[in-house]
């Protein structure tokens, strides 16, 4: 490692199946390296280090997307800029009861314990055409100050395994705004799936998630803007 780097970095890509049974946190890690505020999220598309993608990060958001990695595991992670207002995107983001505002996979859901805070529970069904029915989740984190939520698989009909996933929101450093979205991953790799079977099934489904939320927010801010004028 140089000395006094420039900036934190934070690494998340996947890695192969460990021999040992304790965690990996070398998957999803967070180099605590002094001297900036900022991070450098590093996006792996595959096994290798061709197709990575780099994106600047606040450090506050990158430490969120810490994962510890355990044996048969794998980790990933996907952004998408939005052309919308952190406030406009969180509206859409925090509705652990409404998932299926933007996540087209989601045929319904209902809430079944709890009144939307920390620890509620809701069921969700899945379209056709996937390897699951339905999915058992619990409300892990929702910062509403911060913009960061995150919830488990805990039951369900899938085989997504362990699942608990990341989403932060940040303000977009580019011209004109908008707003940047974080979502990180970590989930048990199903007996007979490789590593990199597993990330690029569950990234493609993230990223279908995220590009759908960025039209609708996109929409509900021109809708905004309209009767503000």
């Amino acid at each position: 490692m140089p000395p006094n780097p420039p900036k934190s970095s934070v690494l998340i890509h996947r890695v192969h199946t460990a021999t040992s049974a304790t965690s990996n946190t070398a998957s999803s890690q967070y180099q605590n390296q002094r001297g900036g505020g900022s991070a450098a999220l590093l996006l792996n598309n595959n096994s290798n280090n061709n197709g990575k993608k780099r994106a600047t990060v606040p450090e506050a958001v990158a430490r969120h997307h810490t994962h510890a990695v355990g044996p048969n595991q794998c980790c990933s992670a996907v952004t998408q800029e939005i052309a919308a207002p952190v406030s406009t995107v969180w509206s859409v983001v925090r509705r652990f009861d409404n998932p299926q505002a933007y996540k087209h996979f989601v045929k319904s859901c209902h809430v079944i314990e709890g009144r939307g805070d920390v620890g509620t529970l809701r069921e969700v069904q899945v379209i056709s055409g996937l390897p699951a029915n339905s999915s058992t989740e619990r409300l892990e984190i929702l910062d509403d100050e911060s913009h960061v939520i995150s919830f488990s698989m805990v039951g369900g009909d899938h085989r997504l395994s362990n699942y608990r996933s990341v989403t932060t929101l940040h303000p977009s450093s580019r011209a004109g705004g908008g707003t940047v979205v974080v979502e990180s991953y970590v989930v048990d790799v199903p007996h007979g799936n490789t590593n990199d079977d597993t990330c690029m099934f569950v990234d493609t489904i993230v990223r279908c998630n995220l590009q759908s939320l960025a039209q609708i927010a996109e929409d509900l801010a021109r809708r905004n803007a309209a009767d503000d004028y």
